[in-house]
């Protein structure tokens, strides 16, 4: 059995809970999927796993902390500790496909990257660091991807001010809204 899909599941004892799917692959042109198993339930909210390229490491978002912060844990369980990666926050987490770095989205929308090395079967993070100080459009779910190469993200930007704008959010208000359109549109 190879390692399989990545899901989270809720239940009112435990909240949002880790799960896999072991998938049969002896005939790899008809994998089949097997009975769906726990990985990971606490009282905290564990959402938005995403597997190491290895296959070795699953990161999560866990608010265990009693806020969003992103984790690591080996896979399969039991074969180690967690380990927090984030330290004011995080939303995402994206493994480089290197083995030697994971991306996550903080809470104010920006993208930190963390180095790690596996150290006698022990994942061993760096502390964060800021991969570019540009903020991203945060549209309440993933907006980010990495590139196979490592080198670049696919993102939703917030805008940017047209030089000599201060602000670039432009309100336009219209009041009186059905006496304009009667104006406009006679009824006859």
């Amino acid at each position: 059995m190879g390692a399989g899909w990545r899901n989270f599941q809720s239940s009112p004892t435990s909240g949002h809970d880790l799960w896999v799917l072991p998938l049969d692959v002896s005939d790899p042109e008809h994998p089949k999927a097997g009975k769906p198993e726990v990985f990971l339930s606490t009282p905290a909210t564990e959402n938005l796993p995403r597997f190491s390229p290895d296959g070795r490491w699953i990161a999560y978002r866990s608010n265990e902390s009693g806020r969003e912060e992103v984790y690591v844990r080996p896979f399969p369980a039991g074969n180690g500790g967690k380990s927090q990666i984030s330290d004011r926050g995080g939303l995402y987490g994206l493994w480089a496909n290197d083995g030697h770095e994971l991306f996550y989205e903080t809470t104010d929308n920006q993208i930190m990257v963390v180095d790690y090395r596996v150290e006698s079967g022990g994942f061993i993070p760096g502390k964060p660091r800021l991969w570019s100080d540009r903020r991203i459009f945060y549209t309440g779910t993933s907006n980010l991807d990495l590139a196979p190469d490592g080198k670049r993200f696919l993102v939703l930007m917030t805008p940017e001010p047209a030089p000599g704008d201060r602000n670039p959010v432009h309100i336009t208000m219209l009041l009186n809204f059905f006496d304009e359109v009667k104006r406009k549109i006679p009824v006859k």
